[in-house]
Parts: C-alpha cells; structure tokens; sequence
C-alpha cells in the first residue's frame, strides 16, 4: 500500500518499510514513533482514496531510526576589488525514518 503525505511542507510517496530523511523533529529521539495525519492519498493504483485534502481518519506511523547532520554548505559572500570577503558554513539537523504502517 502507497501513501503521498505532507510532512514539514513537503509531499512524499511512501510505502511501508520505506526509509526516507526529513529535516530534524524538535525534541526526538532515536527510537521515538512519530504519527504522520497528514495523508494526501493512500491505496493503490487500482483502489486509491484521495483526500479534499487529507482523507478521513488515515495516518502513516514511522520510527525515528537517527537523528545526524548533513553535509556542510558554504556560503561566501564577498565585493570585489574591495577586499571583503566573509565565509559561513552550516549543516542541516535530519532526522532518518522508517515507514512502519500506512492506516486508511
């Protein structure tokens, strides 16, 4: 079974046992269940329910497998002929899920 969701302002289509990385819940840990209401679809090809916009009483329950950083971005800003330049780096806080069930 296939679910599209809305999770942190984005869509994704899933299924079960589907492992997929979003940006850092607040306040989780690995190991924590997360309750996904949020289903813009669910079913299969053949028999899928579509939500005006979400469907009734459908919810995705996903694992929490590892809180980790991604890769670093640099940013540099600089003027030139100026002799300004100023460099930054950040990484993102992600959060790995697991897909455990889809509930229509």
């Amino acid at each position: 079974m296939k679910a599209t969701i809305k999770i942190q302002g984005k869509q994704l289509t899933v299924s079960e046992g589907d492992v997929i990385i979003v940006n850092r819940f607040a306040n989780s840990n690995a190991g924590d269940v997360v309750e996904i209401k949020e289903v813009l679809m669910v079913g299969e090809a053949d028999a899928a329910k579509f939500g005006t916009p979400l469907v009734e009483g459908a919810s995705v329950s996903a694992k929490i497998l590892e809180n980790k950083r991604g890769k670093k971005v640099v940013i540099i800003k600089k003027h030139r002929r100026k002799g300004y330049q100023r460099k930054q780096g950040h990484r993102q806080e992600l959060s790995v899920l697991k897909v455990e069930s889809i509930k229509a």
